[in-house]
């Protein structure tokens, strides 16, 4: 975007777009330097705005990095629930691609990121409380949408259990990633993990 077109935007505009910005490089920031690398003024030049602007939209550190995380993690939401609807599924098996969805949310940029700050977390009180919070949200969420897509009764015996599992499988596999490219191991734990998954939910 020209400068000549931001100007003519509307300010409320202009201030949405500044936010969505700064939380996108807040999140770029913390997969690339962690927590010790990014700063709010960090956050800002890779933003392209001032330190104050960043400021006058999150006051702390933890408010920028906190609402990154969850802007980043309800869009990735939204996109799972998009890959995942009947007209996008494809001629995968329906249980194997919704563990490949879910697999994919945690072996991205956003689980880096988010990794850094659970690690922060753990020697930061007041970062503790919002990430404890943020998570389990999010992991509802997650799990909500993998019972629906999987189009199973939780209220079955063991269902709820074996959904969850699913999903602490795929953080395995997540961090199983992060420091080398575990691509075609996940693809076979992947394909073995559905074809258990129709054994045990019917």
């Amino acid at each position: 975007m020209t400068i000549q077109a931001a100007s003519r935007m509307p300010q409320q505009d202009r201030s949405r777009a500044t936010r969505r910005r700064l939380l996108e490089a807040a999140v770029e920031c913390l997969a690339a330097h962690g927590w010790a690398g990014s700063t709010v003024s960090v956050v800002a030049e890779r933003a392209g705005v001032s330190r104050g602007a960043a400021q006058h939209h999150f006051p702390t550190r933890e408010d920028l990095f906190t609402a990154a995380v969850e802007h980043v993690a309800d869009e990735l939401l939204a996109g799972v629930r998009e890959q995942l609807s009947p007209q996008n599924r494809g001629d995968t098996p329906r249980t194997e691609t919704v563990v490949e969805v879910i697999v994919r949310m945690y072996t991205g940029e956003l689980f880096r990121a988010a990794l850094h700050l659970w690690v922060a977390a753990a020697r930061e009180e007041p970062l503790r409380t919002r990430i404890i919070a943020l998570e389990n949200r999010v992991g509802r969420e997650a799990h909500r949408a993998a019972v629906e897509f999987l189009g199973v009764d939780e209220r079955a015996p063991g269902v709820r259990e074996t959904v969850q599992a699913t999903l602490d499988m795929a953080r395995g596999l997540g961090l199983a990633n992060l420091l080398t490219d575990d691509g075609a191991r996940r693809a076979r734990v992947v394909r073995q993990w559905a074809r258990i998954l129709d054994g045990v939910l019917g």
